[in-house]
């Protein structure tokens, strides 16, 4: 078996756990590759030094018949394999370093026994939906998927009005700080804090949230994951911004976007025994109020 390690700067705490990992690696004969800046970080800074076939520093030298790539991180980390496995379908799973985590869900405490799963077949592999942005112009310095959201927003301290369009027709003019389209994985994000519906990954559908609307009418609207939008912006500031998921530029006022389904997926690793749900529960630590 062959799996890919990608990672950033990563706690002191987590040395342990990593450690694990990579022994467990090793009792299985298992080639690894691993993002070259996380080796020379773990060595040092963590002094380990894992027996690995070699290392990569982006998608063209990823072997593409890699059969896992584990994200140690949080969920910011998470994001960032997209890149890296867009075109090769390599599924992807988290390995939680960080805090609150939906996509890098496996925490400390459940390393050894989820590893153990991955390694034995006791795993599914969900497609979550990406998006496609493209802007009038063409801009070949940003990033054209986003796994979690795409984010319109205003340059300055200035409301801004976005026009949205919805495969072609008109929906509506939004006064606001800006707008946010995010899919159902990214219903957990930046979703969440603008008020937006949670929705379950599987569920085939965009969610499309203004962000501080001056107008108190205007909610949250879901809409099909087959829509296609189209977005201009009135702003008395020359530019915007537009971000997908972390990474944010800034776009001329006349600049449209347009933000559609990509073609691609991202295969996540899901293992058995830990579903969106009790993710749900545990992360959000819903009912965990004493009368229930």
């Amino acid at each position: 078996m062959q799996v890919a390690v990608y990672g950033r700067n990563l706690p002191d705490s987590a040395r342990e756990n990593i450690a694990t990992m990579f022994n467990k690696f090793t009792m299985l004969n298992t080639d690894v590759w691993i993002f070259a800046p996380l080796y020379e970080t773990l060595q040092k800074k963590t002094g380990l030094r894992p027996r690995v076939a070699g290392t990569f520093t982006g998608p063209d030298d990823l072997p593409s018949d890699t059969d896992f790539l584990f994200s140690l991180g949080g969920d910011g980390t998470f994001l960032e394999t997209v890149k890296l496995v867009r075109d090769s379908a390599i599924p992807v799973l988290g390995v939680n370093t960080g805090r609150l985590g939906f996509l890098s869900y496996i925490s400390p405490e459940n390393l050894e026994e989820s590893l153990e799963s991955v390694f034995s077949g006791r795993f599914d592999i969900e497609e979550r939906l990406l998006l496609k942005v493209e802007t009038s112009g063409g801009n070949p310095t940003i990033p054209d998927l986003a796994l979690n959201e795409v984010r319109i927003y205003k340059n300055s301290g200035s409301l801004i009005t976005v026009h949205v369009r919805v495969n072609e027709e008109f929906l509506s003019a939004y006064w606001a700080d800006g707008v946010l389209l995010s899919t159902p994985t990214g219903s957990t994000a930046y979703n969440l804090s603008v008020g937006g519906p949670i929705v379950v990954p599987e569920s085939k559908s965009l969610i499309l949230s203004p962000i501080a609307p001056h107008n108190l009418t205007v909610r949250p609207l879901v809409l099909p994951d087959t829509a296609v939008l189209q977005l201009t912006v009135d702003t008395r500031d020359p530019v915007y911004q537009l971000a997908l998921d972390s990474h944010t530029i800034d776009l001329e006022a006349e600049a449209t976007v347009t933000i559609q389904r990509a073609e691609q997926v991202l295969r996540m690793i899901r293992i058995e025994n830990i579903s969106f749900y009790s993710t749900l529960r545990n992360k959000l630590m819903w009912g965990a109020d004493k009368r229930n």
